[in-house]
């Protein structure tokens, strides 16, 4: 029996291009498949930009702490394309994603299909056949055109923060990719929006009143912060003191705080107190300022050190990290090291740029197996164009030991960081894929 990645890479095939954004291609295979899609358990439908994952992470832990059986698709995936496929709390098995694969790609009989496209149409079939209580959809890219936007009639729609990013595909202004993350809202469903620069939220306004869907809004409707280190949510209804989200760096608490507004905006879904408390400080969500403790990377590092991942790529991401660090920083003093690698549509020197006066040194790697990976040489001209030191090394452990030999007292703060593809590379070589 083939693999599931040689089936991903045989599927890859059905369409010359990776991302080619359009809904045509997606409602005729959902056709043919008998309209999964109309048979799903209510939807909570995630788009933005950064934040996705972890508040998506933080739904279904409040969800499941409250019993609920809940399905999730997300993307892309670290290690395992099953990463992609929660059902009911567990990981879809090699077997049953098989098997679904099979049948899209025997249904779709060789007609162009994106690879994206045709994994949320097996995500569709996994969910629509495996009973829950409620089904986190993530927007692979955009909102409007993305595969997952067949959605009719969600339970609620919810927009973390918007910023520059995918401008190839999205638009280069800030309104422009607000205008297509809002393309999930729908009529009359409730749109719960997280912090927003001004030009998005007022595109994401505009589309709501269009379609008289009702608008929750950071900031506005309710509120969501750290106050004494604990996280402490209030809307019109209820004040929520709760702990501090496990999840590191301080846009964790805003990331918990949506994951609450978006539950409590649908009345069949909201847990009770005791469900939030535990979904904060159970959330689990990898690669986002992750604490490697053990494997074989770690070892690798110099003796003593911390080792860190997190696979933001963006100007925003990266000030997000770059706030975690300073708030580490403050709490345990210690040279700071970043390893980066990133891809060549990403801005480089704008995600660089948030570390200047953090770091001592930037080294810089390839991204295994990613052909639209910047070089090493070019990540290292980016950083020295934003006044930060750089060298260069051919692997992610040619750079952990090119850390040992900067001999820094006390032993550093190693930061891996630049790509989700490289931190899935991190934990396949640490040995410590997510579960």
């Amino acid at each position: 029996m083939a693999s599931i990645d040689d089936i991903v890479i045989r599927l890859q095939t059905l369409h010359p291009k990776l991302i080619d954004l359009t809904l045509d291609r997606m409602t005729r295979i959902l056709a043919q498949l008998g309209h999964p899609e109309r048979k799903l358990p209510p939807v909570i439908h995630v788009a933005g930009t950064n934040g996705k994952g972890s508040v998506t992470a933080f739904m279904r832990a409040m969800l499941e702490a409250d019993g609920k059986r809940v399905h999730v698709y997300t993307s892309p995936h670290l290690v395992r394309f099953n990463e992609r496929f929660r059902l009911a709390g567990k990981l879809v098995s090699d077997e049953e994603l098989i098997e679904v694969l099979a049948e899209c790609e025997r249904i779709n009989d060789g007609a162009p299909l994106t690879l994206f496209e045709i994994t949320t149409a097996a995500g569709m079939l996994l969910f629509a056949r495996r009973p829950a209580d409620v089904l986190l959809l993530e927007v692979g890219l955009g909102g409007r055109l993305d595969a997952t936007n067949v959605i009719d009639q969600p339970a609620a729609s919810v927009i973390t923060p918007v910023s520059l990013d995918h401008a190839e595909y999205l638009g280069e202004s800030l309104d422009q990719i607000a205008t297509e993350k809002a393309g999930i809202i729908k009529e009359r469903v409730p749109v719960i929006v997280g912090l927003q620069q001004r030009d998005a939220l007022s595109v994401i306004e505009r589309r709501a009143a269009r379609l008289n869907a009702p608008l929750r809004i950071a900031g506005e409707d309710w509120t969501a912060g750290e106050e004494r280190g604990r996280l402490v949510f209030q809307d019109e209804e209820r004040l929520f003191d709760l702990p501090a989200p496990k999840l590191h760096g301080r846009h964790q608490f805003d990331n918990a705080g949506l994951a609450i507004a978006a539950l409590r905006a649908v009345p069949s879904l909201t847990p009770g107190t005791a469900a939030f408390e535990a979904g904060v400080v159970n959330a689990d969500w990898p690669a986002r300022m992750q604490r490697i403790t053990a494997g074989t990377l770690f070892l690798r590092a110099p003796q003593g050190s911390e080792l860190w991942l997190d696979g933001g790529h963006n100007p925003d991401g990266g000030r997000a990290i770059a706030a975690a660090l300073a708030d580490l920083e403050e709490r345990v003093s210690r040279p700071l090291v970043l390893i980066v690698g990133m891809l060549a549509s990403k801005d480089c020197a704008g995600f660089l740029r948030n570390f200047s006066g953090l770091t001592r040194r930037i080294i810089t790697v390839p991204i295994e197996g990613q052909k639209n990976a910047l070089s090493p040489d070019q990540i290292a001209d980016a950083a020295r164009s934003v006044g930060i030191t750089a060298m260069t090394r051919g692997s992610i452990k040619a750079a952990l030991d090119a850390t040992e030999m900067l001999e820094l007292d006390p032993q550093p703060r190693v930061l891996i960081c630049g790509s989700l593809y490289l931190a899935g590379e991190v934990l396949k070589q640490n040995g410590t894929p997510p579960e």
